[in-house]
């Protein structure tokens, strides 16, 4: 091709610039507040105020290092590669500047609602709705820009990396319209749609795919294009890679009812989700090897080069953290871990082994291209490095060894019956330990973080900020010859059978046998195999079927859509349907007008962080706190309330339990009440008041959502408010000689505290007249 005939295109980097600068300032603001709340853990005091106690911080820490470190960084890396690899400039300098300051506005959002305890209380989905809005306009932006640059494109094959990114596009779509649709009641206040039960599969079915699609997904493109970009060798195995990606992106949507295994969710669910979780195995390790190997013959640069160093030990994290989740998985061993702080450790290898090195070694690679020179100091990157991994390992085995001290010492029960540390304190006392190891490690790692900052920074001053340029021809790609029908490709083998294997798979969970899983197992692992065989295979006429759909990006994106929301209308659905009949024949009540604003006061202060409200049905959680929980109790709670994890006691049964005079003293002095407890105090809460004249806007938005209040108790709300803290605070007067306003947080808080695991006496709607009192069993 002669040379007028080809045009060079510029790519605009400096988005790839602006994302990486906020990743890295990111990055250690996230980790900074990180170490705050690990002190605050370890030692309390470190609770300076109200707005940066260990409750409000520990969600502003999450959301900083998600979406705010490696959000920006996948950003960074999905424009860079995607433009090379398509050779294509971005079409929209614009939307691409729009993308940039809305999603670093979000985050200033956040940093800002967070700590003022305007939060939804959902994992990972803690904003509110005009946040929630706003990230979904931001988030199609970033997606019209990128399926515009697939639309125009100058290389018809689609690599490996852009499958990963479109799957985690269309995926984040999907999952953070269904989690984040609530009523509004105020500017920054709402309420899920979905309660309960249902409320906790649709949050954890968001939870974990988020990081499935957000931490993972996104982050194995960038591995499938950098890795073989720093070593100089190409992608090990093709056909892995297809098994990798449609395996991982078909399996990994089910897998989200693994974190509540043992609770009140349905088997049916928990059984789905263990299963699932347990062939994401295979994917995963597979992912793993392909960019190990890839490394072969590039093992001898381990030595002397700290980015290819960053990139191995980040994959291999990878492979361990997609050990660690299947394992952690099985009834039996989540029964130990779960609440625990091994979950802790479990996240934090994956965020600070797979993404952050992933991060530094894409960092460390790019920054010098953009700036057109050589790394500032490669030695200070090998000590990143040493220093980086020893945190990491400190972290995450403190994290170990505490999570399974507490799981065995929770189910610890003497011979003679009866349980052998019965207060709960005395696990807690025993981690102090680690939990300044914990706090040692996460310090090393952030000052390996803030030496690769001035590295880059060095690095940057050293050059200057070039732009990639490339050429291409004039004319375009050309027209596709025998071009296949979309009818064609639906019905060709590769889908025939996978049609086949999903209505036998279905079929398999209509029964209930241990045969059936086995059965599902067995068809989905073929189904896979078999898809991925038949679509390699070459055609008489042409290329393979899997070889087509790569040239054909909108027929490939509706494919991938499709294979991600089968999992999901399978597994939500059915619950949702389900949820309208559960409240109907439900014997619980609502939460009345001030147990309502209690419950405000407790998710506002972020005690979901370190309290759950589920009992599982093991003899040592009901001889500590009491009956199994049930899904009827929290068929009210928009959203739901089992919690994650337990730094202090779980609070289902804690209403009967303590006075109010108990709480009272507890949120102003926890020691007083709990020697030892890491609880910071809540004095703020005796002095901030409650405008009861908003209550009734809360409760239509309630009853909106389906919880039974009637017109005249929406109406009452405000008189129902006053009456009810005004018996409270005669009840502390009477028992403590305290005075305190009626409308205070504290009042309400403790009645929203009493009404836990205590629910009021239903009237049973017949000829019989109920019973007016319970019976001390039930009452038990």
């Amino acid at each position: 091709m002669s040379e007028s005939q080809k045009t060079t295109i510029v790519y605009n980097d400096k988005i790839t610039r602006q994302f990486i600068a906020a990743s890295v300032v990111f990055g250690i603001v996230g980790m900074l507040v990180g170490a705050w709340a690990a002190l605050q853990l370890a030692f309390w005091p470190a609770n300076i105020t109200e707005y940066f106690s260990f409750g409000r911080i520990r969600p502003l820490h999450t959301n900083a290092v998600i979406f705010a470190f490696v959000g920006n960084m996948i950003f960074a890396g999905v424009y860079y590669s995607t433009q090379r690899l398509l050779k294509v400039r971005l079409p929209s300098d614009l939307l691409g500047a729009i993308h940039f300051w809305g999603w670093q506005l979000i985050i200033v959002a956040a940093a800002i609602t967070l700590p003022l305890g305007i939060t939804q209380s959902k994992e990972y989905a803690e904003l509110e709705w005009p946040i929630d809005i706003a990230i979904a306009g931001i988030w199609l932006v970033f997606a019209y820009n990128f399926f515009w640059m697939l639309k125009r494109r100058n290389e018809k094959q689609l690599y490996v990396a852009l499958w990963f990114y479109i799957a985690s596009i269309v995926t984040v779509t999907v999952l953070h319209v269904v989690n984040s649709m609530a009523i509004p009641v105020g500017l920054f206040k709402s309420y899920s749609v979905f309660g309960g039960v249902q409320d906790a599969l649709v949050q954890w079915w968001y939870g974990h795919n988020a990081v499935a699609f957000f931490l993972t997904t996104p982050v194995l493109g960038i591995m499938y294009y950098f890795i073989p970009k720093v070593s100089n060798r190409p992608v090990f195995s093709y056909r892995l890679s297809i098994i990798h990606f449609w395996a991982l992106v078909f399996i990994y949507i089910w897998a989200g009812p693994h974190h509540l295994l043992n609770t009140a969710l349905p088997d049916w669910a928990q059984t789905l989700g263990m299963i699932f979780s347990l062939m994401l195995w295979a994917p995963s390790w597979g992912g793993m090897l392909n960019g190990l190997l890839t490394l072969r013959g590039a093992w001898d640069q381990l030595r002397t080069d700290p980015i290819l160093k960053f990139f191995a030990a980040g994959v291999t994290f990878y492979g361990m953290a997609t050990f660690e989740g299947p394992l952690l998985s099985i009834k039996a061993v989540s029964s130990l871990a779960h609440y625990t702080d091994w979950i802790i450790g479990h996240v934090h290898a994956g965020a600070l082994g797979w993404n952050g090195f992933m991060a530094a070694g894409m960092f460390y690679w790019l920054v010098p291209r953009l700036y057109g020179t050589k790394l500032y100091n490669k030695e200070a990157a090998n000590l990143h490095f040493y220093i980086g991994t020893f945190g990491i390992l400190l972290y995450v085995v403190s994290m170990w060894v505490a999570g399974i001290t507490q799981g065995l010492m929770w189910r610890a029960e003497l011979p003679e019956g009866g349980l052998q540390y019965p207060n709960f304190l005395e696990t807690l006392l025993e981690l102090r330990l680690m939990y300044w190891m914990r706090l040692v490690g996460g310090t090393l790692y952030l000052c390996g973080f803030i030496l690769m900052a001035w590295n880059l920074i060095m690095t940057a001053k050293s050059g200057k900020a070039v732009d990639g340029t490339t050429e291409v021809a004039t004319v375009g790609l050309p027209p596709e010859k025998n071009r296949k029908s979309w009818k064609e490709l639906i019905i060709a083998q590769p889908m025939q059978v996978s049609v086949v294997v999903l209505l036998i798979a279905a079929a398999a969970g209509f029964t209930t046998s241990l045969a059936s899983s086995a059965m599902l197992v067995t068809f989905v692992v073929a189904a896979v195999l078999i898809i991925v065989f038949q679509s390699l295979k070459e055609g008489r006429k042409g290329p393979s079927w899997h070889s087509i759909i790569e040239g054909r990006a909108a027929f490939f994106t509706v494919l991938v859509v499709v294979a991600v929301l089968i999992g999901g209308v399978a597994e939500i659905v059915p619950s949702i349907i389900a949820g309208p009949s559960a409240m109907r024949s439900t014997t619980n009540v609502p939460y009345t007008a001030l147990e309502l604003e209690g419950r405000d006061v407790y998710l506002a202060e972020g005690c979901y962080n370190c309290h759950s409200q589920m009992i599982r049905p093991f003899t040592w959680e009901v001889a500590r706190y009491g009956a199994p929980s049930t899904p009827e109790e929290s068929v009210f709670d928009h959203p739901f309330q089992w919690g994650s994890k337990r730094t202090g006691p779980d609070l289902a049964r804690e209403g009967p339990i303590k006075s109010a005079a108990w709480h009272y003293e507890h949120m102003l002095d926890p020691r007083a009440s709990s020697k030892g407890s890491n609880m910071p105090p809540y004095p703020h809460l005796a002095k901030k008041t409650i405008d009861f004249s908003k209550t009734e806007g809360k409760m239509r938005g309630m009853r909106f959502v389906g919880v039974p209040y009637t017109a005249l108790e929406v109406q009452a709300a405000e008189v129902s408010a006053n009456e009810q803290a005004m018996t409270i605070v005669q009840e502390l007067k009477e028992t403590a000689n305290v005075d305190i306003a009626p409308n205070t947080k504290l009042v309400a808080l403790i009645a929203y505290l009493k009404r836990l695991g205590n629910p009021p006496i239903v009237e049973v709607a017949s000829n019989e007249t109920a019973s007016e009192e319970p019976t001390t069993e039930e009452t038990k």
